[in-house]
């Protein structure tokens, strides 16, 4: 398989000063032997014109002669080559590519929407040219098509296993891998990925409603634990402190109903609004 290779072209300004000398002969013939002479200096004028090349910075020219791969000029400015090399400018800028957000399934089956962020560019011109037909639309291709294989090795969220990779839990090693799964499949291309990225995730409309509701009762019950367990080092706390300034003597009905009464006040979500007991504390 040929591979890109550089080309260097001459100098344009160098083949300007020849054209202008050449325009100069024609006049000199033109006075000498009539304007029937100037047909095969116009010939090799407009010849010698095609040959001119402008290359800006970030820019490639592909150059072919009769369908024969000649080679890539990157050089930018003012060149000349062959008049009968066709070229081909391929652009060696980076660029983005946004994607709409489309319909996947995850890998436990619920469907998802999900979009990404590429940043490419060309680096090898003759497989950007010659190896697949539109590079551009094999950029786009490709990239939906790695979603859908990412979309589906990973599930959305890890509710039960929070050590499991899930795409909205572990962005980076999700974006990694993506960005791994795009620069083999753009290879063929000559792309090279500068970075790739996820940039829309969410369920899909028609299961959005209940995925949500159970987010957010795993938030509740999280939440709840977290504070149960708060709680029971409070009373704990509160106990061994009484106990040890001696302050109150307990037996185990008085402390059963102390830490019923705390473990309501700290486990509450609402505001507690105390009893004052005007009796002993059995009545």
């Amino acid at each position: 398989m040929k591979t890109e290779k550089p080309y260097h072209p001459a100098s344009g300004y160098t083949f300007l000063i020849l054209l202008l000398l050449l325009l100069g002969a024609a006049g000199a013939t033109v006075y000498y032997l009539g304007t029937g002479a100037m047909v095969p200096f116009w010939l090799v004028f407009i010849l010698l014109c095609k040959g001119f090349k402008i290359v800006n910075p970030n820019e490639s020219r592909v150059l072919t002669l009769f369908g024969e791969y000649k080679g890539t000029i990157k050089q930018n400015g003012f060149l000349w080559v062959n008049p009968f090399f066709a070229a081909k400018s391929i652009s060696l800028r980076a660029r983005n590519l946004d994607t709409n957000p489309i319909k996947v399934n995850d890998k436990l089956g619920n469907p998802i929407m999900i979009g990404v962020v590429l940043v490419w560019r060309v680096e090898e011109t003759f497989r950007a040219a010659f190896e697949v037909d539109n590079y551009e639309t094999f950029v786009k291709v490709q990239s939906e098509s790695a979603m859908r294989k990412l979309a589906g090795a990973y599930p959305y969220d890890n509710f039960e296993d929070e050590s499991e990779i899930s795409l909205r839990g572990s962005s980076q090693e999700v974006n990694d891998e993506l960005e791994r799964e795009l620069m083999e499949r753009l290879a063929i291309a000559g792309i090279h990925v500068l970075e790739a990225r996820i940039s829309y995730l969410a369920y899909a409309q028609e299961i959005a409603s209940a995925m949500l509701q159970r987010q957010q009762a795993t938030a509740i019950v999280a939440a709840r634990a977290k504070i149960v367990e708060g709680a029971v080092g409070m009373v704990e706390m509160a106990l061994a402190q009484l106990n040890d300034k001696r302050l109150v003597d307990f037996d185990e009905e008085r402390k059963a109903a102390m830490v019923t009464n705390l473990m309501v006040v700290l486990c509450s979500d609402r505001s507690v609004h105390p009893v004052v007991n005007a009796g002993t504390l059995h009545h």
